[in-house]
């Protein structure tokens, strides 16, 4: 079974950066592992994911489109950690941050993970 342990939240201000990592104990580069926030009052949205392909080593990321050109997700083998690089942060994306594993299936959906951290906690200040 995958565990996921999210750290680097934090408060910024607006236009600010923030690194946030998962620790992924478990994970044999398949599937997908995937970024969620949810913010105040709001439902859990999908963020992004990085998809593995152990056969070929490739891997691709895919992101929601509120976060397209200002996000980007990477995978780091050695350790094996996930980490969510944030730039351009807005307002708009203070929320709890988590991290989720799928073991397949369709990874923009929050019903095909199967494991989740439990969250780290990013605030963005006007």
């Amino acid at each position: 079974q995958v565990q996921l342990v999210e750290s680097g939240g934090g408060s910024v201000q607006a236009g600010g950066s923030l690194r946030l990592s998962c620790a992924a104990s478990g994970y044999t580069n398949r599937g997908c592992l995937g970024w969620f926030r949810q913010g105040p009052g709001k439902e859990r949205e999908w963020v992004g994911n990085i998809n593995s392909h152990p056969g070929s080593g490739s891997r691709h990321t895919f992101y929601a489109d509120s976060v397209k050109g200002r996000f980007t997700i990477s995978q780091d083998n050695a350790k094996p950690t996930v980490y969510l690089q944030m730039n351009s942060l807005k307002p708009q994306d203070t929320a709890m941050y988590y991290c989720a594993y799928s073991s397949g299936g369709e990874c923009y959906r929050e019903v095909a993970y199967e494991s989740w951290g439990q969250g780290t906690q990013v605030t963005v200040s006007s």
